[in-house]
């Protein structure tokens, strides 16, 4: 594998921010800093990687909460969300006063990602999939040779993404995780926004909600 991912629970609701490191540059993209920024680059200087990039699944702000202010601290492009999260990021000062966070701010992403594209982590390529359903805009990264996914918020060990908040669609999100992410390979191992990972062969046997016996 060429991929070094180490998940940094941030946040009260303990959301999985991963960072990628390409282990033959030592380049790194932080993947959803939700917040706790300071431990996050505390990572970064322990593992002594150089950080190129954020990368957001979607703009939840457990997930998006810290983007403006690490892009800010270490100057740093932002790629993703897809731009159906648009609302959600300018959103965000909203959602921080909803949910007890501390103020956050809006940002606007240097790179609104869609379906297809892909994005670099030294010399590693992601593959970009749309993936609706739990928010509009919902992105996952994929590394064919690592055989390894980021999911964010659309599939969980033994669960799926919520799908009751504005803009939330069930049956998107079911069609996203059998029509785009099962067809990957059973053998991929996918790492979620909260939670332990798993891999979609585990998912299509066991999940209650996209198991294949649910037909």
């Amino acid at each position: 594998m060429s991929l070094l991912a180490q998940k940094i629970p941030v946040t009260p609701f303990a959301q999985n921010c991963t960072l990628l490191v390409c282990e033959e540059t030592r380049e790194a993209a932080i993947v959803d800093p939700g917040g706790e920024v300071d431990r996050i680059m505390a990572q970064i200087e322990a593992l002594q990687v150089t950080a190129k990039k954020i990368l957001l699944t979607h703009a939840h702000i457990d997930h998006a909460g810290g983007t403006a202010d690490l892009a800010r601290r270490l100057q740093l492009p932002i790629e993703g969300p897809h731009k159906g999260d648009l609302f959600w990021i300018e959103g965000l000062p909203k959602q921080s006063a909803m949910f007890g966070f501390p103020n956050v701010e809006v940002f606007t992403p240097d790179r609104w990602l869609v379906d297809g594209d892909t994005v670099t982590i030294g010399n590693t390529t992601l593959q970009v999939i749309h993936t609706p359903g739990h928010t509009p805009g919902h992105v996952v990264f994929y590394s064919p040779d690592d055989r390894l996914a980021l999911v964010g918020d659309v599939l969980f060990n033994g669960s799926i993404g919520r799908t009751d908040f504005p803009q939330g669609n069930h049956q998107q999100l079911i069609d996203s995780i059998r029509g785009k992410l099962f067809p990957l390979g059973d053998d991929i191992e996918f790492i979620c926004g909260h939670g332990p990972n798993s891999t979609f062969g585990a998912e299509r046997r066991s999940n209650p909600f996209v198991a294949d016996h649910r037909g």
